[in-house]
């Protein structure tokens, strides 16, 4: 082992067994709007905002914010970047797409979005968040998240119980031809809808392949009419493509409404990422294409 990378190895050693500096608690407070505490030994600073505007109930039972209601974002430095964060954050079904472009703005991902409850009212959903930077800038982004549940409330203080785009026609009566255009394959159809799906594949710990037919794959369903509809699906993803794809959607109006893992030991690791979108049969088309491409364009890690 040469001396100067000892040496490196042992100020590595020593940093971790003594502990990054904890980061600036005035400006994360400051700028998030939120009193934190702080971790000395781990080197870390967590503000915390309990989720107290509304009666959060789990059969039917009220439950204090402390018990499992309290979004959260910490924050660390001593990595390449000047600092990171990861939080989670405790949401309405109404403000989790325009907190999680709020977090896409400000240059944060959102990464994972689940229920934590069963039986919960009215339903919540928890997004987890993280991102590496400035610590003004994931300080503010924070902000940006919490910012954007209030923007939704003051608009709407009753939780939605929809999208808002109006019902959907009785009947469904999606013409299959135009989709297969933009998606360059045969729709399978039934019913007057119509369902694409694109196949991956991974290696499962016993050496199996698991390919399309197995569950390794990213679908569309099209509803309703050609100009009244609604997309659901899933998209199959691996790490480094998620965000790309979340950002596509997200910016022509779809609906995210989950994302995690189906499988475990896989390789590579894929991630799937739910989604729901309204408007007309071609422009969601173009939506759901705009982010399979959007996909396509990021490299693998070993590309040069």
């Amino acid at each position: 082992m040469s001396s100067a990378f000892a040496l490196s190895f042992l100020f590595l050693a020593l940093a971790y067994a003594v502990g990054a500096a904890v980061p600036d608690a005035a400006l994360i407070e400051r700028i998030t709007g939120l009193k934190g505490t702080a971790n000395e030994a781990e080197g870390v600073f967590k503000v915390a905002k309990p989720r107290a505007d509304f009666p959060l109930s789990v059969e039917s039972r009220v439950i204090a914010p402390f018990a499992g209601f309290t979004s959260w974002a910490a924050f660390n430095s001593g990595g390449p970047a000047e600092a990171m964060v990861m939080g989670d954050l405790v949401l309405l079904e109404d403000e989790v797409n325009p907190v999680m472009s709020a977090l896409f703005d400000a240059g944060l991902e959102a990464t994972a979005l689940h229920n934590h409850f069963f039986f919960d009212a009215p339903k919540i959903y928890f997004m987890h968040l993280g991102g590496e930077g400035t610590l003004e800038s994931l300080a503010k982004g924070v902000r940006a998240a919490l910012d954007a549940v209030a923007a939704v409330r003051a608009k709407s203080p009753v939780p939605a119980q929809n999208f808002g785009a109006g019902p959907l026609p009785v009947e469904n009566t999606i013409s299959a031809a135009p989709l297969e255009a933009v998606f360059g394959g045969k729709a399978q159809a039934k019913d007057g809808m119509a369902k694409w799906v694109f196949g991956r594949e991974v290696t499962m710990a016993c050496g199996c392949p698991a390919t399309k037919e197995m569950g390794v794959n990213t679908w569309a369903t099209f509803v309703g009419t050609d100009a009244n509809a609604a997309v659901m699906g899933d998209f199959a993803v691996l790490e480094d493509e998620m965000t790309p794809v979340l950002k596509s959607l997200r910016r022509d109006g779809v609906n995210i409404v989950a994302i995690h893992h189906h499988m475990l030991r896989e390789t590579p690791r894929m991630l799937f990422l739910h989604y729901y979108g309204r408007g007309s049969a071609a422009s969601l088309a173009a939506a759901l294409k705009r982010a399979l491409v959007a996909q396509a364009a990021v490299k693998p890690k070993d590309s040069p």
